[in-house]
């Protein structure tokens, strides 16, 4: 093995453990599917709130961590929430999302149809945090999922690649580090802009018909960079810019979906458009 091959192993290991320290810690992972609150397989979706609302965490995360902020917030609004683990590795354990993001997508797909059939509702809003926001965008393009999907939101979702403030960039830089990437992490590799995945993601448009899209995203993100890149273009979507509902919002690619309940007001207002209420930074005290 060449010494830049030696010493590239354990920058990339050190990369992944500080981005795996960035996210909440806690006892319960999720290696278990049953959490109070959400993923309770005996809700029944209400007439106010007909459809139950999947969330799709992000790289290195799970249906867990990713979701403490936002499931309670939903589940104490009277919906059905439900969250999956994806993209799981042999043998890395809690960190998922890193497989290759077509079969994550088809994880996604088989969880849709389980949950239609125990809440036996005949679609379901999704909203997922960075490639979680992306990822599902596979699975209603080339899955069927359009069919079954009423709503997406995105929370800082990598729609068109993440440069990670320009450190992709670097990669070329590096003989054989791409390769790397693609043989360790290849749902890593495949959210690098312009990878196979999202060149065939984004061929022919960026949505589909019959689904209601929506992007929250902040100014402030240093993971799905440039911000910007984050938007989707299509005839059913709406762009929204944090920093435009509270310019004093600070938050950043991953507070946004933990924490931030001015981003939680405005996931709820996508999620029922006909009651939605003005997101302001008084809602984070909603």
């Amino acid at each position: 093995m060449l010494p830049w091959k030696r010493l590239l192993r354990p920058l990339t290991a050190l990369l992944l453990s500080a981005a795996a320290i960035a996210l909440p810690a806690t006892a319960a992972h999720a290696d278990t599917a049953t959490h109070s609150g959400w993923n309770d397989y005996s809700c029944k979706p209400s007439a106010a709130h007909p459809r139950p609302v999947v969330l799709v965490h992000g790289t290195l995360g799970n249906s867990v961590d990713n979701w403490l902020g936002l499931a309670p917030y939903l589940e104490a609004r009277g919906y059905c929430v439900f969250s999956l683990d994806y993209g799981q590795l042999p043998g890395v354990p809690v960190f998922y999302g890193l497989g290759p993001i077509d079969q994550s997508a088809a994880q996604l797909a088989s969880f849709v149809d389980q949950v239609r059939s125990a809440t036996g509702a005949a679609k379901v809003d999704l909203v997922g945090h960075s490639q979680g926001g992306m990822m599902p965008r596979y699975y209603l393009k080339f899955l069927g999922g359009a069919a079954k999907v009423n709503a997406l939101v995105g929370i800082a979702p990598d729609n068109h690649g993440a440069t990670i403030s320009g450190l992709t960039n670097l990669l070329p830089y590096f003989p054989g580090a791409t390769d790397l990437v693609k043989a360790t992490t290849p749902g890593l590799a495949d959210q690098i802009p312009g990878s196979a995945f999202l060149t065939k993601l984004n061929a022919g448009g960026d949505t589909v018909p019959g689904v209601h899209y929506t992007v929250i995203a902040t100014r402030y993100d240093e993971v799905a960079t440039p911000w910007r890149s984050q938007y989707l273009s299509g005839s059913d979507v709406r762009n929204v810019l944090l920093q435009d509902l509270c310019p004093l919002d600070l938050s950043e690619h991953v507070l946004a979906g933990l924490s931030d309940r001015i981003v939680f007001h405005e996931v709820a207002n996508s999620l029922d458009p006909a009651h939605a209420g003005t997101t302001t930074c008084a809602s984070v005290l909603s």
